[in-house]
């Protein structure tokens, strides 16, 4: 097909022309929000330099007092090692498929948007699973799950399935990627909304917001992780399979710590 508006492909244009459509996307669709919701004013409020001078203290005295908070301090750094691999699920499932399997650009998007589709749904589904069974259980599960689509994916090629060998030209290894990139999509979109509630169970409610500030710290502040460990391998190994393997081990270092996390968070001190 060709290009709309005279975009020119030869150029790139097609791809470098994403960042304005998002953006113009992102704008239109943030004007609800500006529009119709209202926060409340207080009367008492701070004015902005003076909220961030007395914001500095209260975060140092947090800081401090993580090394005593076990729950919390374990379920931010599990939770940064388990978003840090699932980020990089995302950013490299495409790469990796174009790499290994030879996808072309539309059959990448459509493997996005199952991921996308499954990951809505199974974000309801979670849920009601947070619900029923708390938000551990399901923490640990999409975590475990994802572990395993993780080394599935490694056993995927152009020529193997699982350690079966396909012949030329089969969908196989299409279909079996297409699968994963739906449980990739289903444990995150579940993962990342049981995470939420489990940080409201770990928080000091006199500080939810506080310790939510930390708990995207912690998200943010490493996300080279995945990246950087997926590169180095990469080229140490020169091979994308083996080169996805660090992820595996995020996700395992996130596992271990969640066994020191209480679904209920820490005793908050009497009084």
């Amino acid at each position: 097909m060709a290009p709309l508006f005279g975009i020119n492909r030869a150029t790139r244009g097609d791809t470098r022309v994403v960042g304005p459509v998002v953006a113009i996307w992102y704008a239109v669709f943030m004007i609800p929000f500006f529009y119709w919701v209202r926060e409340p004013r207080k009367a008492d409020a701070l004015p902005v330099a003076t909220a961030l001078r007395a914001a500095w203290p209260e975060l140092r005295a947090t800081l401090r007092a993580l090394p005593k908070r076990r729950s919390l301090t374990s379920f931010l750094v599990s939770s940064m090692f388990y978003r840090d691999a699932l980020n990089g699920i995302y950013t490299f499932g495409g790469l990796y498929a174009a790499g290994v399997l030879g996808w072309s650009i539309t059959m990448i998007g459509i493997f996005g948007i199952l991921a996308i589709i499954t990951g809505a749904i199974f974000a309801w589904l979670g849920g009601k699973a947070d619900d029923r069974f708390g938000p551990k259980s399901v923490i640990v599960a999409n975590v475990v799950i994802l572990t395993a689509v993780v080394i599935g994916v490694v056993f995927i090629s152009r020529d193997h399935v699982f350690g079966i060998a396909v012949p030329p030209g089969s969908s196989l290894p299409d279909i079996a990627f297409y699968v994963l990139g739906g449980l990739i999509g289903a444990c995150g979109g579940a993962l990342q909304s049981a995470s939420r509630t489990m940080m409201v169970r770990q928080a000091d409610p006199e500080k939810i917001t506080e310790h939510f500030g930390l708990y995207a710290l912690s998200g943010k502040a490493t996300a080279f992780i995945a990246p950087l460990a997926i590169g180095i391998t990469t080229q140490i190994s020169d091979n994308q399979s083996t080169g996805i393997t660090p992820i595996i081990v995020l996700l395992i270092l996130g596992l271990i710590l969640l066994g020191f996390v209480k679904t209920n968070g820490d005793p908050q001190p009497e009084g």
